[in-house]
């Protein structure tokens, strides 16, 4: 059964409770599909009346939110010992290549890193242990956390919401269509986000520091 199909057959108090649960304990730094659960939360809003989508938003929001700060918290009392331990246990998430990555952005972006990285898969669940590791001062933390959360989940679900309603209004006959034209909308929006960050942060990783430049050219002389 597919996310889509198991949340249509829940009622919708349990339906708002999931996506800020998945959502939070994603943030914890817990590898879960997070952004599949508020986009197909968001795209059965569009289609049924009981379930509202700023409702999904809110509790969306609240759990990216409190998630992120419960793993910053988390971070800061087990830092590398937490992260070595996540590495081990998720590879393919907390790989060394992928936390050193991701610590450079943080170091190089700081608040930005945390904001833009609720829009990132692999940053979005680093976020808040990383943060909180590497020392970040709690409220700037707070402050670009509670931003990216609300723009993220808010976006997302306005989106996706708007995109099922037109679909739904033009492609009456043709429903799955419309969820499909839907769905892959928002997936090439997120997509464009990603690849964009991705790229900021290529450039950024590959760009050579002053010490290094300096020490170049006196090897160099």
């Amino acid at each position: 059964m597919h996310i889509d199909q198991w949340l249509e057959a829940i009622p919708p108090l349990s339906v708002y409770l999931i996506v800020g649960l998945v959502i939070m304990i994603e943030s914890l730094g817990i590898p879960l599909p997070g952004e599949v659960v508020l986009i197909s939360a968001a795209l059965l809003s569009s289609q049924h009346s009981q379930l509202s989508p700023v409702w999904i938003a809110i509790l969306a929001s609240a759990g990216a939110i409190i998630g992120d700060s419960i793993g910053y918290t988390i971070g800061r009392k087990g830092g590398t010992r937490l992260l070595a331990w996540a590495g081990r246990k998720f590879p393919k998430h907390f790989g060394p290549d992928h936390i050193a990555n991701a610590e450079r952005m943080f170091q190089k972006r700081g608040a930005w890193a945390v904001f833009f990285g609720r829009f990132v898969a692999f940053l979005r669940i680093l976020a808040g242990p990383l943060a909180g590791s590497l020392g970040m001062h709690y409220p700037r933390f707070l402050m670009a956390n509670a931003a990216g959360g609300i723009v993220w989940a808010a976006g997302t679900t306005t989106l996706i919401y708007y995109l099922g309603v037109v679909a739904e209004k033009w492609l009456k006959n043709f429903s799955y269509v419309g969820l499909g034209v839907a769905v892959l909308f928002g997936l090439v929006f997120m997509l464009v986000i990603k690849k964009r960050m991705a790229r900021k942060h290529h450039d950024g990783s590959e760009a050579p520091s002053e010490k290094d430049s300096t020490a170049t050219e006196q090897s160099k002389a």
